[in-house]
């Protein structure tokens, strides 16, 4: 144990700021794109059911967008495109829900000029 506490505490002296701030990336993209699963579940738990509300997209979208920067940053081709495939959806997902939104703000709109 005192080995590996050595082997950090070296690693930890040797990493330049650049280094650092990455790592800080990484760390808080992880979070970012974790906290996605802790909404859903508990979204889920309060419906009783499983569900996926609209923040759960945002999160994975955020947080998927700081690991690819950070996959970029390791040159890691296959987080590279792990990364890249779900910001794609992830935004196809946003679209969707801005489209619907769109459309429900439009028939509403229409609905009120009809009544008047």
């Amino acid at each position: 144990m005192e080995a590996l506490v050595a082997k950090i505490a070296a690693w930890w002296a040797a990493a330049s700021t650049t280094e650092m701030v990455w790592l800080s990336i990484g760390f808080a993209a992880q979070l970012m794109f974790s906290m996605r699963f802790i909404i859903q579940w508990i979204a889920s738990e309060r419906a009783r059911q499983s569900i996926v509300p609209e923040v759960f997209w945002y999160f994975s979208f955020v947080g998927g967008a700081m690991l690819f920067a950070y996959a970029i940053y390791r040159v890691d081709p296959v987080f590279i495109m792990g990364q890249g495939m779900g910001l794609l959806i992830y935004a196809r997902n946003i679209h969707f829900i801005w489209q619907g939104k769109q459309a429900a703000n439009q028939s509403d709109a229409s609905q009120k000029v009809a009544a008047e």
